[in-house]
């Protein structure tokens, strides 16, 4: 059986765009490495529906999200979206409203498309965040890094400068109105969220803290309410870490997070009162594991180490979470998202 996924890149050194990857768990392998888009930064990419993926993209100066059709390994750019200054950080798909939301860390801005059939993007609402931020160096102004749907619909925001969890209402329309924020402690340095399967239960990561929340949601009013913090990293750890991505597996039993400085993917066992424990802490067998996926099955994991140009393969035991090590070094430029395709 084979698997594939897209990686998204930076484009500071010799990486030349979008590219995928196959799993082949017959031999327990990562293969055939190749370029499947040629673009400026596509470093982070959302799925649709009937092979339409959606990248963030710079074209010089400009920066933005493009929409392209995916034909077998060929893509086709449809539409795209751009502005002066920096790209957004994150881009994600919401399939009941068929729109995507982008967050942009530079400007602290989400936005919000409507998405034709044939992946033709409209803009309609943009937020930007302003307000108090936080005490680190990182925090000189407001970092929207994330915009992802929560399970009842709304969208959650994270917002690095401002250590906020910020829940939007979206109308039909796609206009955005502020249902709640929740704040975390200064210098957290909020950066992506995992909901737990039953939709009651979320995980925040903070980039700067290197800590994990556990998080009540409450889908009356897109509130959450704060359960447990522990770190991602040991306590003594003294050298610089971020920590970056987060998944839980499939059966709502394990949470993964990645961390950039003690390059490791860190695992904990979710309890029956939905707080975590830690139970594991593996290398990646590389440099800044900015992103990371779980296939299709959960019995693997892929992770994309940014800095020194290679993805790391880990088999994972589905009953006791932990991963094993079993495909080091795959050579791929400057990989950063890595999402399942099929």
């Amino acid at each position: 059986m084979k698997e594939n996924f897209l990686i998204g890149t930076y484009t500071l050194k010799t990486s030349k765009g979008m590219y995928a990857v196959t799993l082949d768990d017959d031999q327990e392998k990562l293969v055939n490495v190749r370029l499947i888009a040629p673009q400026q930064k596509p470093a982070y990419l959302a799925l649709g529906p009937n092979h339409l993926v959606f990248v963030l993209k710079q074209e010089g100066e400009n920066g933005g999200v493009a929409s392209y059709q995916l034909d077998g390994e060929k893509a086709k750019e449809i539409d795209e979206d751009m502005s002066a200054g920096a790209p957004p950080a994150h881009v994600s798909w919401d399939p009941s409203r068929h729109m995507i939301y982008t967050a942009n860390y530079h400007k602290g801005e989400i936005r919000a498309y409507k998405v034709s059939a044939e992946g033709k993007l409209t803009l309609t609402d943009s937020v930007v965040h302003k307000g108090e931020c936080g005490p680190r160096p990182e925090q000189d102004a407001p970092h929207a890094h994330y915009a992802q749907l929560t399970p009842d619909g709304r969208l959650a925001v994270c917002d690095l400068g401002m250590d906020l969890l910020l829940t939007y209402d979206v109308s039909d329309d796609g206009k955005l109105t502020m249902a709640s924020r929740y704040q975390c402690e200064p210098g957290f340095g909020t950066r992506h969220l995992a909901f737990h399967p039953n939709g009651k239960y979320a995980y925040l990561l903070g980039e700067l803290s290197s800590k994990l929340e556990v998080l009540k949601y409450n889908s009356a009013d897109g509130s959450f309410e704060h359960l447990q913090t522990l770190k991602t990293i040991p306590e003594d750890w003294q050298a610089h870490n971020g920590a970056a991505a987060i998944h839980l597996s499939a059966d709502g039993k394990y949470v993964y997070t990645s961390n950039r400085g003690q390059n490791t993917i860190a695992v904990f066992a979710i309890q029956p009162d939905f707080t975590v424990k830690h139970i594991q802490s593996i290398s990646t067998a590389g440099d800044f594991p900015r992103d990371f996926e779980l296939s299709h099955d959960d019995r693997y994991l892929v992770a994309s180490n940014q800095l020194s140009d290679n993805l790391t393969l880990y088999r994972r035991d589905s009953q006791t979470g932990l991963l094993t090590s079993i495909q080091s070094g795959v050579s791929l430029p400057e990989p950063v998202c890595v999402k399942k395709w099929y």
